[in-house]
C-alpha cells in the first residue's frame, strides 16, 4: 500500500488534532476533536481508493489504525465494528 493512501491523525502542539501525510510539513486538515480528525481522515483515504488511518494519543505513540475500504488489510479483524 501506498503511504500516499495513508494518513495520520496526531495531537497539534496548540490545541486540537491535525490529519497528517506521512512526510508532509503541513496538515491535510486541522479539527478540535480526534472524533473529528478521524472521520475526516477515513473521508480522505475513501477518497483516494482507501487505505490506511493510524490514529495517535495525546503523548504521539499510535494507539489504534483503521483500514479504510477497499484497502488491503493484512490481519483483518475476526469480529466486525
Amino acid at each position: 500500500m501506498s503511504s500516499s493512501n495513508r494518513r495520520h491523525v496526531v495531537p497539534n502542539p496548540n490545541g486540537g488534532w491535525d490529519v497528517l501525510a506521512p512526510g508532509a510539513s503541513r496538515s491535510s486538515e486541522h479539527t478540535s476533536t480526534q472524533a473529528d480528525a478521524v472521520g475526516r481522515a477515513r473521508q480522505i483515504v475513501g477518497n483516494a481508493g482507501g487505505g490506511e488511518v493510524v490514529i495517535h494519543n495525546r503523548q504521539g505513540q499510535i494507539r489504534d489504525s483503521d483500514t479504510v475500504a477497499p484497502g488491503n488489510d493484512p490481519n483483518p479483524p475476526r469480529d466486525r465494528k
